[in-house]
């Protein structure tokens, strides 16, 4: 396998410290607000590769942690009237049910920062006997950025060129413009914890260097986040772990690509801001999933009606060729991805996937299959079943397709053109004039249906209907 390493700028094989076991680390939420669709991104680019490592064999142990307790959290706390755990909660709980219905795998440990106050404490002492941090005059503890060698190496800046950088906090307390807070005394009436330099409570970036390091070691293997995280979150991050234990912080680095709206970055002042929730109040989880996956995860993705639609026309597909098609039991039990295979779908899947998850491809390979599906149902029937639990399969690696075909395409008929009672009335005055040999009445209600997009299939059990957007 292949990855992407954003600190060496180049794809390097996977190489895992300890053979057959894959430690990765993902910066979670800041839980002051819903997830919006940047999260979402994230989420579903992470849940991917574990979904993958863990098929490839690799005992994955996935950290994601939750930022509770940070500025942003105070405020909106404050103008809620809420407490902080009141707020925390609430929003966690809403960070669980959205990453549920986009159909993401929960971490194996979630660590909260207010959880690792004694580890931040003690790494901060670490850095200040090291002499990589000082405490000022006013109760805060700040990195010496330029003590540390390498700063600048993930990001690909130079620290003289950064005074003036608009991420740069200028404080009259540092002794250099570039020195970051690792400890901020509390103002009164704010939420503090005792340590060695009196009340106060955590800076983001320390938070994530003592959760990690706690949950996976002094080293580990992979380390991900978004794209807005390389700096300063994570350039501050490599500071800091490695100047407290002396080791290499993490060997592999990834981010994940970020989401654009109708081609314009996502944020409040454009009016062009959307969390989890209120993109799901509108459309299938599993497009939005799906549309997430269809970028490379390290491409950005534009979030627009028409990608929604094509996402949902290309979900219907796979779903039409599914749809009816029971699946073979015995296969799916012997099934095995096997990258050796004489040239089948499984080995060009796991080719892709093993260069960097290349998921663009590896859906060209998935609908190479459903073709072959849809074919073997008209000229070699014995093959489907094999075929559709291979397709199924292969497909949840991705997160995708584990939905009963006839339940996705019907839910993907949120405005159909016609209720579905008035459906089955028109289904029933079909049969009604094929029983009196009305054949030509029959096909014209038929047609009807299938201009509006509603696709009836006969069978021995009856007729049953899909909805596929018009046009496809």
């Amino acid at each position: 396998m292949q990855i992407y390493n954003t600190l060496t700028r180049r794809k390097e094989p996977l190489t895992p410290l300890e053979p057959g076991k894959v430690r990765m680390y993902v910066c979670g939420m800041t839980v002051y607000d819903y997830c919006h669709l940047g999260h979402a991104r994230v989420m579903v680019a992470f849940d991917v590769i574990t979904r993958y490592l863990r098929a490839r064999g690799y005992d994955v142990t996935y950290v994601r942690n939750v930022t509770d307790i940070d500025d942003k959290i105070l405020k909106r706390a404050d103008e809620n009237g809420e407490s902080i755990a009141a707020l925390t909660e609430r929003m966690i709980a809403a960070m669980h049910e959205d990453e549920a219905r986009l159909s993401v795998l929960p971490p194996d440990r979630e660590p909260r920062a207010t959880g690792h106050i004694g580890e931040i404490i003690a790494m901060i002492e670490t850095l200040i006997d090291k002499g990589f941090a000082y405490a000022a005059d006013n109760g805060d503890v700040y990195y010496r950025v330029r003590r540390f060698d390498t700063y600048g190496a993930l990001s690909n800046r130079d620290p003289d060129e950064m005074r003036s950088g608009a991420r740069i906090e200028v404080d009259e307390h540092k002794e250099d413009p570039l020195d970051f807070v690792l400890w901020k005394a509390a103002k009164p009436g704010e939420a503090s914890w005792p340590s060695p330099w009196g009340e106060g409570r955590p800076g983001w970036h320390i938070e994530c260097s003592a959760m990690s390091t706690c949950c996976l070691g002094e080293t580990f293997d992979i380390h991900g986040g978004g794209p807005d995280l390389m700096f300063p979150h994570h350039e501050n991050e490599i500071a800091q772990s490695e100047a407290a234990t002396g080791h290499r912080y993490v060997n592999t680095w990834m981010h994940a690509g970020a989401v654009r709206v109708n081609q314009e970055k996502m944020s409040k002042s454009l009016g062009n801001f959307f969390t989890i929730r209120d993109v799901l109040e509108h459309h299938d989880p599993e497009v939005v999933r799906y549309l997430l996956v269809a970028s490379h995860y390290r491409s950005p993705i534009n979030y627009a009606p028409e990608s929604l639609a094509e996402a949902r026309k290309s979900l219907e597909r796979f779903y039409n060729a599914l749809e009816g098609v029971a699946l073979d039991a015995a296969a799916e039990e012997a099934a095995a991805l096997d990258p050796a295979d004489d040239g089948g779908h499984a080995a060009r899947f796991a080719v892709a996937m093993d260069d960097d998850f290349n998921t663009p491809e590896a859906l060209s390979v998935l609908f190479d299959l459903a073709r072959e599906l849809n074919r073997a149902r008209k000229e070699a029937p014995e093959r489907a079943p094999a075929l559709a639990t291979e397709l199924k399969r292969l497909g949840g690696m991705l997160g995708l397709l584990q939905q009963a075909p006839a339940s996705f395409l019907k839910a993907g008929a949120v405005d159909l053109p016609l209720a579905e009672d008035e459906i089955q009335a028109r289904i029933e005055a079909r049969a009604a004039a094929k029983k009196a040999k009305d054949f030509a009445r029959a096909d014209a209600i038929r047609d009807e249906l299938a201009a509006l997009g509603i696709i009836l299939k006969d069978s021995r059990e009856g007729t049953t209907w899909v909805f596929e957007t018009p046009g496809d």
